[in-house]
């Protein structure tokens, strides 16, 4: 069987311009980065298209080491819905180094489902994680040479300074780290340390941000610490936001790229869904909608994190819509919530098939309660057996919910074509715009509670005394009336990743919250959620090289 890499590179793309001529681009408004990637200016998102357009969602059921394939079942509908007639783009997140040499690998799909040029997309690509990364960390220089000031001091409290510094890699030694060290022309020592850029909030209001103004706006609307006399310091305090802007120019263009079929692909913004709202930028899915009659897209890690997110903040946000809502579920990973281990997955076992199937039948409740029209994608694989497979279609259509089996790795939109079928069916008779799950203007307690009551299942939500002291906080900086953004294991419907398949009677405790003013959120953090995550024992690295001729291998 061919490696997804090699899959990759025999594969015949198109030249950019060509695949803009499909969007109905011109050359003149195309900024090309080689001769398969360009950027796309603003000025190409027509309002009047937005609601006109389809927005189709793609989900998943939790999370497990079996694997889902959202993004290549996103990919493979994508292309899908091109073969049946539909013009059609998919937009999607970009990868972060830190799972591409870390443990996950990739995440440009896979098989024949897959975006290019693979390689550049999974490693530098055209520099947004880079410009995310250098914003973020000026502002974090910014503070410390206000902090050694002695004429322009803005009298900030180094203690309660809770900005880090990013890097996009996976580096544990970094979480804690002791700056300014080495004398008084080194700055005032201070803990601090390091968080992946896929968790900065630079990266955050990035993917919600609708223009420059706004982008600026809400760089200066980022909460630095306090002032010795109790005053809160913003970036705007320290006349930050205007440069943070101008580093991120480029990157707040959304990227096109091609699928192996020559789909056009918009690749845009990376932020994770465990911290952040883990889907790609507002900008670059309204180019989408504003250039093709159906727009595909995904949001992080199960329906409980990613899609959650999605709707609640995304689309409560900008004024976005999907039409229809995808969730994306694998015989392997059901089983696997059913007790199986991950190493026996691929055998029979329509018992354990059936107490997994609970996960899945708690993530179409919870699509259900955002009045949305739900398809459940049975992502296909070789071991699956027949019973298995008509067992789980049953579990959807006794909910009520069409179903559809894909092969999209191995056949690309061909495997999807019944999918993209019924896709097409459900927007022209699905009457459905979604209703959020809260209303921003709830207190930040009946926000929390009602996303881990109506969505996670949780009995109750339990604070520490550190996350009683940060709502004190979040109601005096007058941050109370913004969306809620949980941080909580993709692995479980709760607070514990140990806890698989449909979890009951169980408490969410949150230990803290933390403040991402200009992303108009607040983070509660559950259990323990890591914004610089650790490689592995055995890391993706090192399968990955390059020969003489600049051809690169091993990346998943």
């Amino acid at each position: 069987m061919k490696s997804d890499i090699q899959i990759a590179q025999e594969a015949t793309m198109k030249p950019i311009t060509e695949i803009a001529t499909q969007l109905g681009i011109s050359h003149d408004d195309l900024i090309p980065y080689g001769k398969y990637k360009a950027k796309l200016p603003l000025k190409l998102i027509d309002r009047k298209n937005l609601n006109k357009n389809n927005l189709i969602l793609v989900s998943a059921i939790s999370p497990t080491p079996a694997g889902e394939g959202k993004t290549t079942v996103s990919i493979g509908l994508a292309q899908a819905l091109n073969r049946i007639g539909k013009k059609t783009t998919v937009v999607l997140r970009e990868p972060s180094l830190g799972p591409v040499f870390g443990m996950k690998g990739g995440a440009a799909g896979g098989g024949y489902s897959q975006v290019l040029p693979m390689e550049d997309i999974n490693l530098h690509f055209t520099g947004d994680f880079s410009a995310v990364e250098k914003a973020h960390n000026l502002l974090s220089a910014i503070i410390d040479n206000n902090i050694q000031s002695k004429t322009r001091s803005l009298n900030i409290d180094p203690r309660t300074v809770l900005w880090k510094r990013v890097m996009d890699m996976n580096d544990r030694s970094l979480r804690n780290i002791v700056v300014g060290l080495g004398g008084t022309t080194s700055g005032i020592p201070r803990e601090t340390g390091f968080d992946i850029t896929a968790a900065s909030e630079v990266m955050a209001i990035l993917c919600l941000a609708e223009d420059i103004n706004d982008l600026k706006k809400r760089l200066g609307d980022i909460f630095i610490g306090f002032t010795f006399d109790k005053k809160p310091i913003f970036a705007r305090d320290l006349k930050v936001e205007g440069a943070m802007a101008a580093l991120l120019k480029d990157a707040m263009l959304p990227n096109l790229v091609q699928t192996i079929e020559n789909t056009p692909a918009i690749i845009h913004g990376g932020p994770f869904a465990n911290i952040a709202q883990g889907t790609n930028t507002v900008v670059a899915t309204k180019l989408g909608l504003s250039l093709s009659e159906f727009v595909v897209t995904e949001a992080g890690f199960g329906f409980d994190l990613g899609a959650e997110k999605f709707l609640d903040i995304k689309c409560e946000s900008s004024g976005l819509s999907p039409n229809a809502v995808v969730l994306v579920a694998t015989i392997r990973a059901l089983k696997y919530h059913g007790g199986v281990p991950v190493k026996e997955v691929s055998k029979p076992n329509l018992e354990a098939l059936k107490a997994g199937a609970a996960n899945m039948q708690k993530h179409i409740q919870n699509m259900e309660l955002f009045g949305i029209c739900p398809i459940v994608a049975i992502n296909r694989f070789a071991s699956d057996t027949e019973e298995e497979v008509e067992f789980v279609k049953k579990v959807a259509r006794d909910l009520g919910v069409p179903v559809s089996v894909v092969d999209v790795w191995g056949k690309g939109g061909e495997g999807a074509i019944d999918l993209a079928e019924q896709i097409t069916k459900i927007v022209a008779k699905c009457a459905c715009r979604y209703k959020p799950l809260y209303d921003w203007d709830w207190t930040p307690e009946k926000k929390i509670e009602t996303i881990a009551k109506k969505i996670y299942g949780a009995e109750a939500v339990d604070y520490t005394e550190q996350a009683k002291n940060d709502l004190k906080k979040v109601y005096s900086l007058g941050l109370d009336k913004v969306a809620v953004c949980i941080a909580k294991t993709q692995y479980s419907l709760s607070d514990n990743p140990e806890l698989l398949g449909r979890p009951k009677d169980f408490i969410v405790t949150v230990r803290r919250i933390e403040i991402a003013a200009g992303a108009k959120f607040i983070v509660p953090i559950t259990g323990q959620i890591m914004r610089m995550p650790g490689l592995p024992v055995i890391p993706a690295s090192e399968n990955i090289d390059v020969d003489n001729n600049g051809v690169i291998t091993g990346l998943m």
